[in-house]
């Protein structure tokens, strides 16, 4: 398996990816206003986005933007910020137009760290200051099972929430230590039982494979455990050891942060076919590489990546916003250190008009992040869409680059005509096809991102 096709190579979860954004404010126009980035743009379908960027513990594997614990009233004082940005941001969005949110999500980070109370405080948030009207949209709010308690979890159902995700990874304990998650599966048991309590239509259960010492027969254990609840979405993730996480500075015995063996590649594959497959045949959809959802499940909020046109608000020092031209947002890191002096800065900041850190999204950029989009879902990438859009066809805009996906058998030649949409394998290749369809100058800008 050459490197070209390894299977794990990236997660694209967004494009471009925060390690390509610099500074705006060395850009020749310096840092733009936010009232100038949105005064042109359409703001009748916006998605919201509040980032909690606390956790009780940090898992291993984990390089999401997220502090352990919030000493001296820390919660609070972000809160105060995030109250500030919401109203600068408002602000800036005008009232010359028409402004609702079509859906709205609460991430981290683990939002039920905060308090019953607080969580009361973001919703208020979102609705008093932005306008959001969360029990008439899809609201999407991820947890832990150490903090999925009953009273969190009656605020978030009173204010509306339509989707709860828990990441649980693994039901087997000897796992979780592994993947340096201190959980017991009772307690994870118990947290999934007073989140059905609660009656939040969508339940969606993270597991993830590759971990040490993980087989089919206790990855099939965590499927089972999973599915007896019944979760209307399932994301099957497979593990990655990344620099500056705590499995990327111990190593592990599948692979370390300078990359995995070959190994540990046919390791994941092959466990991802079994999951696929253990889903599939239990009444389940595939919607993307990750995702998977219950046939009869309603739908409560986007899939697996957010739509392609509309543009989204985010709120907190580690959510992104997404204008037609710009996605932007603040300063990136994954080491502890660099993290808290981040949240420090942003609970201390007064003036919140103008976008700090980002990157250009336009013209190629624009046309390679509908592909890529669209591609990595189930569904595919129509045409007509896309030129709709763009006034040209995507086969014609990136020949070289469809052309390779076909070639490796990742296209499945059954589609309809204007249809390309990914075969199974290609599913499956969904990490190494991503970065194979970033372009030159997001490649160059996220090679010389220095890790901090």
């Amino acid at each position: 398996m050459t490197s070209a096709t390894r299977p794990y190579q990236s997660y694209v979860y967004a494009y471009p990816h925060k390690t390509a954004y610099r500074p705006l404010a060395a850009h020749h126009a310096g840092r733009p206003l936010l009232r100038d980035l949105w005064a042109a743009e359409r703001k009748d379908a916006l998605s919201l986005y509040l980032h909690i960027p606390f956790c009780e513990v940090r898992c291993g594997f984990c390089n999401l933007f997220t502090r352990i614990g919030a000493p001296d009233e820390l919660t609070t004082r972000y809160l105060d910020a995030l109250d500030r940005q919401a109203s600068a941001v408002r602000d800036a969005l005008g009232d010359d137009g028409p402004v609702r949110f079509s859906a709205a999500a609460f991430g981290g980070g683990t939002p039920t760290f905060l308090t019953a109370g607080e969580l009361e405080r973001l919703c208020d948030i979102a609705e008093k200051r932005m306008g959001a009207d969360l029990r008439s949209v899809p609201l999407s709010v991820e947890t832990s099972p150490s903090t999925a308690t009953a009273d969190r979890l009656a605020v978030l159902a009173d204010r509306g929430t339509t989707r709860i995700s828990i990441g649980v990874q693994s039901f087997v304990d000897a796992e979780a230590r592994a993947a340096v998650r201190p959980q017991h599966r009772s307690e994870v048991e118990a947290a999934l039982g007073r989140i059905r309590d609660a009656r939040i239509p969508v339940l969606n259960i993270d597991l993830i494979y590759g971990i040490d010492g993980q087989t089919e027969k206790t990855w099939r254990t965590s499927l089972d455990a999973a599915l007896a609840w019944r979760p209307e979405e399932l994301y099957l993730y497979p593990l990655y050891v990344r620099p500056l996480t705590g499995l990327g500075r111990q190593g592990t015995a599948a692979g370390t942060a300078d990359g995995p063996d070959a190994a540990w590649d046919e390791q994941r594959l092959r466990l991802y076919r079994a999951g696929r497959e253990h889903l599939l045949g239990r009444g389940y959809e595939q919607v993307s590489m990750r995702m998977f959802r219950r046939a009869d499940a309603p739908h409560a909020g986007p899939d697996d990546y957010a739509c392609q046109t509309d543009g989204m608000i985010g709120l907190g020092c580690g959510a992104r916003s997404y204008t037609s031209s710009l996605h932007y947002s603040f300063d990136y890191a994954v080491e502890m250190r660099e993290i808290r002096g981040i949240i420090d800065g942003f609970t201390a900041t007064e003036d919140f008009s103008r976008a700090e850190v980002g990157r250009y999204v336009d013209g190629d950029e624009a046309r390679r992040r509908h592909v890529l989009q669209s591609l990595l879902q189930a569904g595919g990438l129509r045409s007509e869409e896309y030129r709709e859009r763009f006034g040209s066809d995507p086969r014609a805009d990136f020949t070289d680059e469809l052309d390779l996906v076909a070639g490796r058998g990742w296209l499945d030649t059954s589609a309809p005509p204007g249809l390309l949409r990914l075969s199974p394998e290609g599913l499956a290749h969904s990490d190494a096809l991503g970065p194979e369809l970033f372009s030159p100058a997001v490649r160059a800008a996220m090679a010389a991102y220095e890790q901090k």
